[in-house]
């Protein structure tokens, strides 16, 4: 007992240490956090240097059930982080565009994915979590890029942001949906698609009556004298959620998701969002890696390379597709409405969270997961590349612009 904890101990000792070196490496050199993250844990995990890297007749890095499981705490955190981010007005600010965009950004990949995939010979339930994985967006990695530019206050970065939003929360619903159908090893039956989506809704709703009448009394600051209170509250809110949810059948990423956006309007949402901060700086670098270990690059062959092109080809396609027309309408300018498509590719860390409950419910094979995580990592590559390519381009065109 006591060897099994001193291996768990040692592989999150060695991932963490991994993700941050990473992290620093791709800080310096101008590339997403994330991916550093990711690439440390695919080369110090046990199907690659980590195959090498022993102590004592063991490796130092053991995928037990325990680092997986804090793995799928880091997962429930991140998104408890990306609900503190999205308040109700967000939605109305956003209007008509933002939800037409968004929704398309979803529907677009997920509807293709499937039958893409389903023509390649996957199974019903394969097929929808490779195309549930091409929904989701990484706004964080846009946002820096408008950011580095000047441009977070152009029209098509409030579209951006705002279809973002959509394209999350309706990315999370599609994940639940699936996982539930998953989880009860059933064939895909229609009814229980459109029970667990108005399982989804009246969760949300059940969240969003919290965020008016519970949540905001249950964190009053006035309630809580003792050090660490609310945190500790807040804390115990969103995992309570993360279990309800999966109690109920739903993904538990849904619960800790909607428990953040209740928090999003409290007074103390200040002291909540500096100290979840830091519980991230832990928890999702450690996510990230356990991930990344978990690429066999034994199962890389010809296959795998193959189905791996296909995937990022419609990955890259349904989002210019599917966020770039619908813009158009809304912008009535080309470029703007290109720069949007471009923003939505990046699928960043809900498709490794996707890819993660595919890989451990057993639904997905390795050699599938290992091309969803390429896919993830190429596109969280090139949409950053490709924006600044993109407003570089604007800035030699009309220099007035610069401003």
């Amino acid at each position: 007992m006591e060897s099994h904890f001193v291996q768990v101990i040692i592989s999150v000792c060695v991932l963490l240490f991994a993700a941050k070196l990473m992290a620093e490496l791709f800080v310096r050199i101008r590339l997403p956090i994330v991916l550093g993250e990711l690439l440390a844990g695919m080369i110090v995990g046990p199907f690659a240097i980590g195959a090498f890297l022993m102590f004592q007749g063991e490796h130092l890095v053991v995928l037990t059930e325990e680092v997986k499981i804090l793995g799928e705490i880091g997962a429930i955190v991140i998104l408890f982080m990306a609900g503190l981010e999205m308040t109700p007005k967000e939605f109305i600010r956003g209007g008509k565009a933002s939800f037409t965009v968004g929704t398309l950004g979803v529907v677009v990949p997920f509807f293709v994915g499937f039958l893409v995939f389903q023509f390649f010979g996957f199974d019903a339930l394969q097929a929808m979590l490779v195309a549930t994985a091409l929904t989701a967006t990484s706004i964080a990695i846009s946002v820096q890029v408008l950011s580095e530019f000047g441009k977070l206050k152009t029209p098509e970065a409030r579209l951006i942001i705002g279809a973002a939003v959509i394209d999350d929360i309706l990315a999370i619903a599609v994940l639940s949906v699936v996982t539930s159908i998953g989880g009860s090893g059933a064939e895909v039956d229609i009814t229980d698609a459109v029970f667990t989506i108005f399982k989804v809704l009246a969760f949300f709703a059940a969240m969003a009556i919290a965020a008016i009448f519970l949540v905001p009394r249950m964190v009053n600051s006035k309630m809580w004298k003792a050090s660490g209170s609310i945190e500790g509250i807040v804390t115990a809110a969103f995992f309570g959620a993360a279990g309800l949810a999966a109690w109920i059948g739903l993904s538990p990423i849904l619960g800790s998701f909607v428990v953040g956006m209740a928090l999003s309007t409290t007074k103390v949402f200040e002291r909540v969002e500096h100290y979840i901060g830091k519980l991230g700086l832990i928890f999702a670098p450690l996510f990230f890696a356990i991930i990344g270990a978990q690429v066999d690059f034994r199962g890389i062959n010809a296959e795998v390379l193959l189905i791996g092109a296909v995937i990022i080809g419609v990955a890259i396609a349904t989002k210019l597709m599917g966020c770039s027309l619908p813009a158009m309408l809304f912008l009535k300018n080309k470029a703007q409405s290109r720069r949007v498509g471009i923003a939505m590719i990046s699928r960043g860390e809900v498709g490794l969270i996707v890819a993660g409950v595919g890989l451990s419910s057993g639904v997905l094979m390795p050699n599938i997961y290992t091309t969803i995580v390429i896919m993830v990592a190429v596109t969280s590559l090139i949409t950053p590349i490709w924006l600044k390519l993109e407003y570089r381009k604007d800035m030699q065109q009309n220099p007035a612009t610069q401003n």
